[in-house]
């Protein structure tokens, strides 16, 4: 409600001015005494430093309220490195937006036109030239090094071996999580293994040993202060990995595995008293269009200690735990089968084709 009030006390305001103005331009026309360049010029200069001086001073006022609305506390290591990268790169933007427009808008009320005034040819200036070319350069080239070192802690870097391995599966229209297991590490997968109606809907190859303690969950958990490797993949169409609390995102693309690193510093209950919010849950969505039921890959994500953490994941039953059927079947049973069907096939057509003589 003040907002409203604010608002509209400064839209009567500038109402009330312009009214103002408008009198005294058909006061000075009555008495002959009306200059429509000077009166116009000396308030278009004037205006030149009150409205952006007005605008800023609504930004400044504003810009509380909108940190404390939009933006998203951090809850990870890569967060808080972003978040640095994020506000240096626009406190540079914002001082050189302020320092250029204020130049141009100075100048435009310094120079406002006067007839006692010649106008000055003023060609160039080779030193100025260099200056605001490498200036801006050597600006980019620090902002992308700092760039290029987070992505690389993130992305590229071999990060700790201790680091939790985690697998996201995209689909329409869901996400799937599996672990690796006691071993720690992944079996391989192949999407001819897919069987939705079985259930191997990652397409697990279970004649890798790797593959046999993995399990799948319903949420994906994670612990605190320590790295997590997400290991991305998408089974139909383009989606996206979005956790903004911990600020990762990383495209799920079809045929092209991708990873994102990041380390948890929060969790669900530390974020649930900081945000004073005691159904907070952190989500993980997918920012990509994906189809009609895109709304609906949205994914809890549990931060949680370290001990708590073992004892869930020790907790856990293996996928052939629960299915068992799958045991020892991989590619090479696949082929077999495939083969076999082939076979079939053929004796099949060759008794049709007998029968027919």
């Amino acid at each position: 409600m003040t907002s409203v009030i604010i608002a509209s006390s400064l839209i009567l305001t500038v109402a009330v001015l312009v009214l103002l103005f408008r009198i005294q331009t058909l006061v000075s026309v009555l008495k002959g005494s009306h200059d429509t360049v000077g009166t116009s010029n000396k308030v278009n200069g004037a205006l030149m430093i009150i409205v952006p001086l007005a605008l800023l001073l609504a930004v400044v006022w504003y810009h509380p309220y909108a940190a404390k609305e939009y933006h998203l506390p951090v809850a990870s290591m890569h967060g808080v490195w972003t978040d640095n990268l994020f506000w240096t790169t626009l406190g540079i933007v914002v001082a050189m937006f302020l320092i250029t427009n204020i130049a141009l808008f100075y100048c435009a009320f310094a120079y406002q036109y006067d007839p006692n005034r010649k106008a000055s040819y003023y060609h160039d200036n080779p030193k100025v030239e260099i200056a605001w070319t490498i200036a801006p350069a050597i600006i980019m080239t620090v902002l992308v090094i700092m760039g290029y070192l987070v992505w690389h802690d993130t992305v590229e870097a071999p990060y700790d071996k201790d680091a939790e391995v985690i697998e996201i599966m995209g689909k329409q229209f869901a996400w799937q999580v599996r672990y690796p297991g006691k071993d720690g590490a992944l079996g391989k997968y192949d999407f001819r293994l897919i069987d939705d109606a079985k259930g191997n809907e990652f397409g697990i190859n279970f004649e890798d040993n790797n593959a046999n303690d993995d399990f799948l969950a319903r949420e994906l958990r994670i612990p605190k202060g320590k790295p997590v490797r997400l290991k991305i993949r998408a089974r139909d169409v383009l989606h996206s990995v979005y956790m903004p609390h911990f600020r990762v995102k990383m495209d799920a693309v079809p045929g092209m595995p991708t990873e994102f690193v990041f380390t948890p510093t929060k969790t669900t209950e530390e974020m649930r008293t900081e945000t004073g919010n005691a159904k907070f849950n952190y989500e993980l969505a997918c920012t990509e269009i994906c189809g009609k039921g895109h709304f609906a890959m949205k994914y809890i994500i549990i931060v949680e200690e370290q001990e708590d953490y073992k004892k869930w994941y020790a907790s856990q039953k293996t996928f052939l735990e629960e299915k068992p059927e799958f045991k020892g079947k991989g590619m090479n049973s696949l082929k077999k089968k495939n083969l076999a069907n082939q076979e079939k096939e053929q004796k099949e057509k060759a008794s049709k084709q007998q029968a027919s003589l």
